[in-house]
């Protein structure tokens, strides 16, 4: 009869005896992903609209898809960072919830005022703010590259 292997589920190198992630970080990537999953909500919807509508100006429409794109690819990456604990997604959420925080307060004035979607906006972005700063999530997300930048 031969003895199975022995097996450390705390050994270093086996990416499953990581710690568990405590419950912010999870909040925080719960949030974030709804934020994401928002913004891919409203390229599909722009994409859409610029096939059957026809726009105004095709160039301001395009130019709001393309924005559009690019916060969608930067929260997603967002959220990569945080589940990998990378330090610097931390910063980026921040930027994003700020910017957020600014729509939000926008939306309560102006000629397209719409007090709820203010408030649905500001809402999560300071929740992930705080969350952001509580200390288990701060250890989490700290992780850094081993070496230094590429020099090509």
């Amino acid at each position: 009869m031969t003895q199975a292997p022995d097996f450390d589920p705390a050994e270093a190198t086996d990416r499953s005896a990581r710690r568990r992630r405590p419950a912010p970080v999870w909040a925080l990537v719960a949030i974030v992903t709804a934020e994401f999953l928002v913004l891919l909500a409203a390229v599909i919807f722009l994409v859409v609209e610029l096939l059957i509508a026809r726009p105004d100006s095709y160039a301001s429409a395009v130019a709001v898809l393309v924005l559009t794109v690019i916060a969608c690819a930067w929260v997603g990456a967002i959220v990569v960072g945080v589940l990998r604990g990378r330090a610097w997604s931390r910063a980026g959420a921040i930027t994003w919830q700020v910017l957020q925080i600014a729509v939000g307060f926008g939306s309560f004035g102006g000629a397209f005022a719409n007090i709820p979607l203010g408030w649905w906006l500001i809402a999560p972005a300071v929740l992930v703010i705080v969350l952001l700063f509580v200390p288990s999530v701060v250890a989490v997300t700290s992780a850094r590259d081993e070496h230094g930048p590429r020099v090509f």
